[in-house]
């Protein structure tokens, strides 16, 4: 799964109750490859929360060496939240060639995931993407500079 680059940052993960589930799936497939990865809640699906807590909770843990995975029930209300935030790359992944992209190009540091929308082994396949893709830089440098992060 990994490749020495996706090992050297360390994966901060949080969601609300709607993408619990996906959230639990992703930590379990991470943690079988040995992959740092860790839990800010929420801890049920049964009891609802409010999805701007977890965001902002993984985007204040968040350093330049770090990735974040949000999961909500769009993945739309993470990302609004977490872009809220200095520093912050946030992104709404619905395939691999947008997680890709979103690394390449952006420099996205956080991926925002549908629970409603994805396959859990399909987001599983995003996050493999997203995590593995590198920053091209060069003309995308002054380009994310312009985002203010």
């Amino acid at each position: 799964m990994a490749n020495n680059y996706f090992l050297t940052k360390r994966i901060y993960i949080a969601s609300d109750h709607a993408g619990f589930k996906l959230k639990e799936y992703l930590i379990n497939s991470f943690k079988k490859n040995n992959i740092e990865i860790i839990d800010l809640g929420c801890n049920s699906a049964e009891n609802s929360v409010d999805y701007p807590d977890y965001a902002n909770l993984l985007c204040e843990k968040i350093t330049e060496n770090d990735f974040g995975i949000l999961i909500c029930g769009s993945g739309v209300g993470m990302s609004i939240s977490a872009n809220r935030h200095k520093k912050i790359r946030a992104t709404l992944c619905f395939n691999k060639t947008i997680a890709k992209l979103s690394r390449s190009h952006n420099n996205a540091n956080v991926i925002c995931l549908g629970a409603r929308f994805l396959k859990k082994k399909y987001a599983l396949a995003i996050c493999k993407t997203f995590f593995t893709q590198k920053f091209d830089g060069q003309r995308h440098i002054a380009r994310v500079e312009k985002l203010g992060s």
